[in-house]
C-alpha cells in the first residue's frame, strides 16, 4: 500500500491508522499548490479531486476520502466494531459527522481569503467542539466509549487545527483531555514525526 499525504491536513488519520496496525506501507508527500508527488507524479492521474489522503491498494485501486480510508484499514481489527452492531452504526455516525460537519467547519477560517477572527464561522466552530465535547461528557475515554476506534484518529487529526487558529481547546476540558490521551500513543507519536522530519 502507498500513501498519498501532505503534512498538517486530515490524511494524518489514515496515516496514524497504518502505523497503529502495524501495516506494511509507503508514504509519499503531495504538494497541494502543484498537484506533484515528492516522485514528480500527477497527483491528479492518482486521485482526480486532487485531495489527500488518497491511498494506493495492492491491487492497484485507489481509495479516497479519510473516512472511507479509515474504515478500509480498521475492517476486520479491533479498531472497527463488527458489523450489524449498533457499535459500527454509531461509528458510521460518528466519520460522517466529522467529515461532513466538522471538518468543513475548520475551511473557512483555515483559508487565506477568510478575514482573521470571522466572528460567524469562529461561532460555528465553537458550536461543533460544543458537540465534540457533550460526546465525551460522561467521561468516556473514546468516541464510541472504552474501546478505541478509527474515528478517534479522524477527530484528533481535524481538531490539531485547533493550534492553527489560536483556539484554546482548553476551553472544551474533556476534548483537550482526549486530545493529549491520544497524542501519547506511539503510532500518533511515529506519524507526526515522519511527517515533520519530511519538511513539508
Amino acid at each position: 500500500m502507498k500513501l498519498y499525504y501532505a503534512t498538517g491536513t486530515c490524511s494524518l488519520s489514515p496515516h496514524i491508522i497504518l502505523r497503529e496496525l502495524g501495516a506494511k506501507f509507503e508514504l509519499e508527500r503531495v504538494d497541494l499548490t502543484t498537484k506533484q508527488t515528492e516522485r514528480g507524479e500527477d497527483f491528479l492521474a492518482i486521485s482526480p479531486r486532487g485531495h489527500v489522503a488518497a491511498l494506493s491498494l495492492d491491487n492497484g485501486e485507489v481509495l479516497t476520502e479519510g473516512a472511507a480510508i479509515a474504515l478500509h484499514l480498521g475492517e476486520g481489527t479491533n479498531l472497527v466494531p463488527p458489523p450489524r452492531t449498533m457499535e459500527r452504526r454509531r461509528l458510521h455516525e460518528l466519520l460522517i459527522y466529522i467529515a461532513a460537519e466538522l471538518h468543513p467547519a475548520f475551511g473557512p477560517l483555515l483559508h487565506p481569503a477568510t478575514p482573521d477572527g470571522d466572528a460567524k464561522a469562529r461561532a460555528k466552530m465553537f458550536c461543533h467542539l460544543d458537540y465534540v465535547e457533550s460526546l465525551l461528557a460522561d467521561r468516556r475515554p473514546y468516541l464510541l466509549g472504552n474501546k478505541l476506534s478509527v474515528a478517534d484518529f479522524y477527530l484528533f487529526a481535524v481538531a490539531r487545527w485547533a493550534g492553527r487558529l489560536d483556539i484554546d481547546l482548553n476551553r472544551w476540558p474533556r476534548l483537550m483531555h482526549f486530545m493529549l490521551r491520544i497524542n501519547e500513543r506511539p503510532s500518533v507519536q511515529a506519524a507526526l514525526a515522519a511527517e515533520m522530519a519530511a519538511g513539508m
